[in-house]
């Protein structure tokens, strides 16, 4: 089976692209896929007989070399899992393509398996035998690097125990999110007599009529109900996997594991976390109410939230006028970030039309430093589609400037990992603002904005909030699928307030969000980068000196700084609550600028 690349794809009359994995592989039969698969295999086996045991020994450069060895299989392995991901991204339901991406996760574990011991022998290291490899320049180079491995040393288990784990995560973890996936996929959402997959039944569920929205979310609440058994089993299975893990290397909280691989201290999430729900009120609270007053509504339904906005304009916003927008936004900020963000247009780096099998969500995957990013979106011309469209392109671009790093050191921790695509979003905001006609155009676009912001910071807090319940509940024994819903259903009460009303089946709705399945406590990074690019943005908009250079150094810096040292030239510092009192402030002005104008 080959790539779909340069395929002209049609979405309501419209062209819109598709990706070419090809600067990958050709194919699933791809002789250079073979090549490489048995390259790695042969080196895992050498990279083992030369450093099993043996780093004690080693001289500052040998160590340095062994690393440089170490990230080279690394990347391989992570061009041949990228393909095979971004292959069933694009078409969980195709049976051959399926096959593959498991044959492949298989095949890479079983490789990486034989260099597990290089992570765990450089934790048994004393910090004296690490600083006297620091003397080698080669080595120098990967101290961040090091310092991450070396932050579970405190919570590493011995080799044995080390590599079960992680031969037995393909029918683990793994194997779950996989029958999540294709699950979510599969399903057919039956409206007005057509059967309707995940990305269309949502998107009409921010249809204008509210006889269609309300359909819409009832047909696809049904369908979360007919499966609500087994995503509860999955959720159930997986929290207690987590549970057992976290118990065996003495994390203290379910949340711990997350916050040692984002870099970030418990203090930190905690103080965004507990700041974010006391601004319920403020933020959630108020302007939903100004939401139902404008809709004519003493209360809003469910199926509201999302709801456009009254004067909005539905017409259908084609993808040459999105891609004009997002890259006159980018380009107008710093020229370097539109010419980037040009690349993933012209070298077919996106897959943007909605179609079955293919993943809901939107995601850019950074593949390798020696590729290049890929961008997966479903665009069906709604403004909200534009900034994904902006949100990605962030992320891509992140990618594109972190990657000489290397592959080591270019990904970044999920708490900075969204500084780029929300500051992309508030860039492309701003340059639509500005071009809005009239007053109402601008109230919609400005209400429209404070929606998007909500939904990345009070519904994302929620989100953790239902996480770390769950995980705590799981600890006591199995959830059932009611008192799952009971727990969505209280934090959701919570976090939106009083100015919504619900249905029995919206305690369905938990079941279909992804990051539960493949990233517990991730959600967390949404609200995070969001208050982030906030003060971020408040700086650059009250003339923060040499703000686009720091910018692009920030983002240039890729994993090898802190979020203490990258928002140290700006000034800022996330330990003080000052810091998400700035970012949340932001939230709250654009709703009093709301309340002036309707």
């Amino acid at each position: 089976m080959d790539n779909q690349a340069n395929v002209a794809v049609y979405s309501s009359g419209e062209i819109l692209p598709a990706w070419d994995l090809s600067d990958l592989y050709d194919g699933i039969d791809s002789s250079d896929l073979t090549y490489d698969l048995t390259v790695a295999a042969s080196t895992a086996d050498v990279f083992a007989r030369d450093y099993m045991g043996k780093l004690a020994e080693l001289g500052p450069d040998e160590f340095g070399d062994a690393i440089q060895e170490y990230e080279d299989l690394n990347e391989l392995l992570s061009r041949i899992m990228s393909y095979a991901q971004l292959l069933f991204a694009a078409n969980s339901e195709d049976g051959e393509i399926a096959t593959f991406y498991q044959d492949m996760s298989e095949r890479v574990t079983a490789v990486s398996a034989k260099t597990l011991f290089f992570e765990l022998e450089i934790n048994r290291l004393k910090d004296a035998e690490i600083k006297a490899f620091l003397s080698s320049a080669s080595v120098v180079r990967y101290k961040p690097w090091l310092e991450n491995v070396r932050v579970y040393k405190s919570y590493q288990l011995s080799d044995e125990v080390e590599r079960l784990l992680h031969e037995k995560s393909v029918t683990g973890r793994s194997a779950w999110s996989r029958l999540f996936d294709e699950t979510m996929a599969g399903l057919r959402f039956k409206l007005h007599g057509r059967e309707l997959t995940n990305s269309e039944i949502m998107t009409r569920m921010s249809d204008p009529k509210e006889a269609n929205r309300k359909a819409a979310s009832k047909a696809f609440a049904k369908g979360l109900e007919d499966n609500i058994k087994l995503f509860s089993l999955v959720t159930n299975t997986l929290a207690k996997d987590k549970e057992i893990e976290d118990t065996w290397r003495a994390l203290p909280r379910p949340v711990s594991s997350r916050n040692l691989g984002n870099q970030v201290e418990d203090d930190v999430v905690d103080a965004l976390s507990n700041s974010v729900r006391l601004a319920y009120p403020d933020l959630s609270h108020r302007y939903y109410q100004l939401k139902a007053e404008w809709m004519g509504k003493d209360v809003l339904n469910y199926w509201d939230r999302n709801a456009p906005l009254p004067e909005a304009d539905h017409t259908r916003i084609e993808w040459p006028r999105a891609r004009e927008a997002v890259l006159g936004s980018y380009a107008a900020f710093e020229p370097t970030l539109g010419q980037i963000a040009g690349q993933f247009f012209d070298k077919a780096w996106i897959d943007a039309a909605p179609r079955s099998g293919k993943n809901s969500g939107a995601f850019s995957h950074p593949t390798v430093p020696s590729a290049h990013p890929y961008i997966l979106m479903n665009y069906h011309g709604k403004p909200r589609d534009v900034m994904t469209l902006a949100h990605e392109l962030g992320h891509g671009i992140h990618q594109v400037l972190a990657a000489p790093q290397g592959h080591f050191l270019a990904n970044t921790p999920l708490t900075l990992a969204e500084t780029a695509s929300v500051f992309g979003e508030m860039l492309t905001f701003q340059f639509m603002l500005e071009s809005a006609q009239d007053v109402t155009a601008r109230r919609v676009m400005l209400a429209s904005k404070v929606e998007d912001m909500l939904n990345t910071v009070i519904r994302q807090i929620a989100f953790y909030q239902f996480e770390e319940r769950v995980h705590e509940e799981r600890r006591q024994g199995e959830l059932s699928a009611d008192r799952l819903g009971e727990i969505w259903m209280e934090v959701q009460t919570d976090s939106l307030g009083p100015a919504f009303c619900y249905d029995d089946e919206y305690s369905y709705f938990w079941a279909y969000i992804p990051h539960f399945i493949h990233a517990p406590f991730y959600v967390y990074a949404y609200a995070f980068g969001d208050c982030l690019v906030n003060s971020l943005y408040d700086l650059f908009a009250n003339g923060h000196p040499q703000f686009q250079e720091k910018y692009l150094d920030m983002l240039k810096a890729g994993g090898t700084r802190r979020h203490k040292e990258l928002l140290a030239p700006f000034g800022l510092d996330a330990s003080n609550p000052a810091f998400w009192q700035r970012g949340l402030g932001v939230v709250s002005g654009f709703i009093d600028e709301l309340e002036k104008i309707l």
